[in-house]
């Protein structure tokens, strides 16, 4: 169970709790106010009361007279007529004959007090006056509904409470929904909720967490068609260009012609990086999933990188394990590779060598790429991953090789990493799981 869950039930119980401690000390200390009375007043006058009032209104006077005179309780009970005469001829305290008439007048009947008509049609006033060193009861502190109002009212400032203290963190959510939902996507709800340790503080992380996430996409989304813009722009004006100098001079069709093809291709380059850029980021990277020699290929992709480079003046070597297996889509693994070993050569000095060197160790596969060029300048570790982003060192391509190469990684569980290697130049790491037993097989 949760701790809103615990919260919610132990404040109904604290309520209850409370009400229940409340009224039960009222009434127990009502109760001990009354066991403090002398026990002849409480069960003496109230009981001989009640039968001398039934014997007077049913059986008469002289019933009453004769039973009366036979009742050995030491607390006394007054007959007394209209006139003020006692039925057994006893001298009546007028004192206590004119309280007693008062109760009458004012409550009716009491225990204490009350008026009787006989059969005979008289009309008695029944009293038990107090016994010299007997004291009474004291008056209730306080009457049923005012027991019932305080309950009542208890329960309605602590369930008042806990409706506050629920509510007001989801009205702010609300408030942040709202917000998110009118474009406004820097909108945070962690600062109104506070330092709340519950499920509804959990929710508000939570929708922080998709908030910073949503931002961070628009963000990258309206980074990505700018500069997708900027890029385009350059291509397209030399296209121009060379359409504009095939019309003026017809001599010049073919230099023309190879320069428009030039940056026809340069654009299909473009557009096709951006698209796969855009699926990976997407989470929507086409190919299935298989087991992947990645020993074959980077073999593969070194021997295409050595190529390249030697018509340049430089060298790719290799230090591979025998076999390395990994899962995930072969396409998507061979251009993150590619991406980086091509940029490494393009980056090294004439005469120098791209170093690469696959190996695994604690479930991981390692492959570290080393070349002899400027490096990067500090603060750009993290950058040189971001869609069109250029170091001040390699200002050349579209900026998107390394962005792909990371998202492509990150894709499959992995990570890369960059730094500046000892003795110059730029160290890229890629670190991919291994692929386990089972999916080896598969």
């Amino acid at each position: 169970m949760g701790r809103l869950f615990w919260k919610i039930f132990l404040a109904f119980w604290l309520a209850l709790v409370v009400a229940a401690v409340s009224t039960g000390t009222v009434v127990w200390l009502q109760h001990g106010a009354a066991d403090a009375a002398p026990k002849e007043f409480v069960a003496g006058p109230r009981g001989g009361m009640d039968m001398a009032a039934a014997m007077l209104r049913d059986d008469g006077v002289e019933a009453l007279r004769g039973w009366m005179q036979h009742r050995r309780h030491p607390a006394p009970i007054y007959v007394v007529d209209e006139a003020g005469r006692d039925v057994l001829g006893r001298p009546v305290p007028e004192a206590a004959r004119a309280r007693a008439r008062e109760i009458v007048r004012r409550r009716g009947e009491s225990f204490r007090a009350r008026s009787v008509v006989s059969p005979g049609g008289e009309r008695y006033l029944l009293f038990a006056p107090p016994m010299p060193g007997m004291r009474l009861p004291p008056r209730p502190l306080l009457q049923p509904w005012q027991l019932i109002a305080i309950g009542l009212l208890t329960s309605l400032v602590f369930s008042a409470a806990l409706a506050w203290y629920l509510a007001r963190p989801i009205r702010s959510l609300r408030s942040a929904f709202d917000g998110v939902a009118a474009g406004r996507l820097e909108t945070r709800v962690s600062p109104k909720i506070g330092s709340r340790r519950d499920e509804i503080a959990d929710l508000g992380r939570d929708f922080d967490r998709m908030a910073g996430r949503l931002q961070s996409l628009i963000d990258a989304q309206r980074r990505l068609l700018h500069d997708v813009s900027h890029e385009l722009r350059s291509p397209l004006a030399r296209l121009h260009a060379a359409i504009g100098l095939a019309r003026q001079d017809p001599q010049k069709l073919e230099p023309s012609f190879e320069r428009i093809e030039r940056e026809a291709a340069r654009l299909d380059e473009l557009v096709g990086e951006v698209l796969t850029l855009a699926r990976l980021e997407g989470g929507t990277a086409s190919g299935p999933e298989e087991t992947v020699d990645l020993a074959d290929l980077v073999a593969d992709i070194a021997e295409d990188a050595r190529f390249e480079a030697q018509a340049a003046g430089r060298e790719v070597a290799l230090d591979s394990a025998e076999q390395v297996l990994v899962r995930g889509r072969a396409e998507l693994l061979h251009r993150a590779v590619e991406n980086v070993v091509r940029n490494a050569v393009k980056h090294t000095l004439p005469g120098t060598t791209v170093e690469m060197k696959l190996s695994s160790a604690g479930g991981r596969a390692l492959l570290g790429v080393v070349d002899r060029g400027p490096g990067i300048a500090p603060g750009e570790a993290e950058r040189i991953f971001e869609p069109f982003y250029r170091g001040a060192a390699a200002p050349g391509g579209f900026g998107l090789g390394l962005a792909i190469a990371q998202r492509a990684v990150v894709a499959h569980g992995g990570t890369i990493r960059a730094e500046n290697a000892e003795g110059g130049g730029l160290r890229v790491e890629i670190e991919l799981p291994l692929a386990k037993v089972a999916e080896a097989r598969a």
